[in-house]
């Protein structure tokens, strides 16, 4: 059974909300940060990624930082360019491009499903960057960037949500990469316990997007003794149908010491070729490589039936067959001969980064279906890294969480 909780919200004044809204501290590089900030001085970034208000190369992790962070916060606050709802709500979000649209509700999860499992998780953590989000929201006294999760579709809620969607949205604006974001506030008892009853009867959410912010807010909970007040994660909660995966593609750095044809060959030798023109990522089993200006396709072995789900996965199988055989990259979460670049790149941008020499070689991947990652949550087990990219991403701001005055 899941639990949610309706929560007063801190939210930006909706003709502020496009200026200050803004993408998830951990898909922006310090330049781009840099720039959204010098850009606009309400942009949520200041907050988010409070380096950009000290000299270039700062971190991000230090006292003046986190200092940084708490007083924008709260000049925000102050300001009344973000304000608080004076009354516990849910509420519902819907991203909508001209081809997608996924609508999730905005609530607060509870620390103790995350802590029994009831909460699933996919991926491991690493304790510098959950210690750095246990600091931020020990700073603002504040969750300020939700966690991603999702849940079975349901047709009670669809049509609950339905309903409430119907009226003139609260929120709604349209960010520069031309993604919509538009926000319900739901305060009515009756639709707020009706939507808690249905959460209630799910045996399970899982996480897809967030896995340190939802750590972090579990260990500031038991620092706090498991506190009430602290009980909660701020997180948007999608059916899993609405949600959308691309592809996670792989940059070679080097060829590890061997000509392009002796690639292919061993990568041949693994994995049979088959046709490809380059023109659009490959369909499941399949991937793509791009070498000394051509593209090259290429069949996964088939899969034993009876493995482990995450060893049937096209990125296991790519780190067996090819990555740790052919380019002798034996770990690619602590290699830095590899990078990984996100699905909203097309097989152009990886074609440019090969040509210009910033890269010698771009694998391309088949997105990972949305089954697989539950098959894997379910089962224990985790995914291999950078196996999933969910677009669009949550805006940091568009709706924040206080917690309580010690």
């Amino acid at each position: 059974m899941a639990e949610i909780q309706p929560f007063a919200a801190v939210r930006p004044q909706p003709e502020l909300a496009a200026r200050i809204c803004a993408p998830p501290y951990d898909v922006m590089s310090e330049a781009e940060a840099r720039e959204r900030a010098d850009r606009d001085p309400l942009s949520f970034v200041r907050v988010s990624r409070p380096e950009v208000q000290l000299p270039p190369g700062s971190r991000g992790d230090t006292p003046e930082a986190y200092a940084a962070a708490r007083r924008t916060f709260r000049e925000l606050l102050a300001g009344g360019a973000l304000r608080q709802d004076a009354q516990a709500s849910l509420y519902f979000y819907r991203q909508s491009t001209s081809t997608h649209s996924q609508t999730g509700l905005v609530a607060l999860a509870s620390c103790a499903d995350y802590e029994a499992g009831v909460i699933r998780r996919h991926e491991l953590t690493r304790i510098e960057k959950e210690e750095d989000r246990v600091r931020h929201i020990e700073a603002l006294n504040a969750q300020t960037g939700p966690a991603f999760l999702f849940h079975a579709p349901d047709s009670a809620l669809r049509e609950v949500r339905d309903a409430v969607t119907e009226q003139p949205p609260d929120i709604d604006f349209t960010a520069e990469d031309g993604v919509r974001h538009t926000a319900w506030r739901v305060t009515a008892p009756g639709i707020v316990g009706q939507i808690r009853e249905l959460f209630a009867a799910m045996p399970r959410l899982y996480i897809a997007d967030g896995h340190h912010r939802s750590a972090a807010a579990v260990r500031v909970w038991k620092k706090k003794n498991r506190a009430p007040g602290y009980g909660g994660f701020l997180a948007v909660i999608f059916p899993w149908n609405e949600l959308q995966i691309l592809p996670y593609h792989r940059i070679l750095k080097d060829l590890n010491g061997k000509p392009p044809a002796k690639v292919l060959e061993e990568i041949a030798r693994r994995c049979p070729p088959c046709p490809s023109a380059g023109k659009e990522p490959p369909g499941p089993g399949r991937f793509l490589v791009y070498v000394s200006g051509q593209w090259h396709g290429f069949h996964y072995p088939p899969a034993d039936p009876s493995a482990a789900v995450v060893e049937r996965l096209d990125a296991t199988r790519l780190q067996q067959h090819v990555l740790g055989p052919v380019f002798g990259i034996d770990d690619p979460r602590t290699s830095d001969r590899i990078d990984f670049v996100g699905g909203i790149h097309d097989l152009t941008e990886l074609k440019a980064r090969v040509d210009s020499g910033k890269a010698a070689c771009a694998i391309a991947m088949a997105p990972t279906p949305i089954q697989a990652l539950v098959e894997v949550a379910d089962a224990g087990e985790i995914m291999p890294p950078k196996s999933t990219w969910f677009e669009p991403k949550l805006r940091d701001a568009m709706f924040c969480h206080l917690l309580p005055e010690d």
